[in-house]
Parts: C-alpha cells; structure tokens; sequence
C-alpha cells in the first residue's frame, strides 16, 4: 500500500472562515428582517390602501421565512480536490564556457643540492 503525502491546499481554494462565514449570514439575517420590519410599518401607514398594500403584507409574511433559510445555510465553496499552489517559475541558471585549460594546479619538487646534508659548519672548517 503505497502512502500518498498530503499536498499543500492553495489559501485560495480553502472555505470561508467559520467567523466570516457567520458574520455575513448574521448580517444578510438582519437586513432581510429589516426590511420585513419596513414592509409591516408601510402596510399600515401608507393610505389610501391598494394593490401595494398587498405586497407589502405579502413581503412581511414571507421575508421571515426567507432570512431564516438564508441564514441557516453555511456557505459552502468545497473544493473537489485540493489545488496545489504553484511556485514561481525560477530562471535557467547562467551557462558559463569551460575554461581551456584544467583548473587543478600541479606542484612537483625537484631534487636540489641543498639537503639536509648540506650543514653551516661544514663551510666554516
């Protein structure tokens, strides 16, 4: 059985935070009933009444309802598969010539005559 690694989630394939999430719901709840609030105050001031009054009673029956689905159901962007982010492309590396000659340095010692046998002293006698 062979163990897959997981892949790094790109930040932009991931969900909506729970916080955000409940704070945009909260805030669609509030203006939804916020308007159902204005469609009862119009039903009964404004007169003579007619067609309109009829919707806005229709508005104040409904837009209950609708806030609280709306408000109920979590936005959910669920990602099928998670998108692996994609790194920079990095530029070729420079090409640079080889050089003619070798780079290694070569050190020989030659014989001399001056060895350890060779003594101060001896040139002094």
């Amino acid at each position: 059985m062979k163990i897959r690694k997981p892949q790094p989630q790109a930040a932009t394939s991931l969900d909506r935070a729970p916080r955000d999430d409940e704070s945009h719901r909260m805030r669609t709840y509030l203006l939804t009933m916020g308007v159902r609030t204005l469609c009862l105050v119009l039903m009964v001031v404004v007169v003579p009444y007619g067609w309109y009054t009829f919707l806005f009673a229709i508005g104040a029956v409904v837009l209950p309802y609708i806030a609280v689905v709306v408000a109920n159901a979590a936005q959910s962007t669920q990602v099928a598969h998670a998108q692996v982010p994609e790194l920079p492309a990095l530029p070729a590396a420079p090409t640079h010539p080889q050089p003619t000659t070798p780079g290694v340095i070569r050190i020989s010692e030659s014989p001399t005559t001056d060895g350890p046998e060779h003594d101060e002293r001896d040139d002094r006698a």
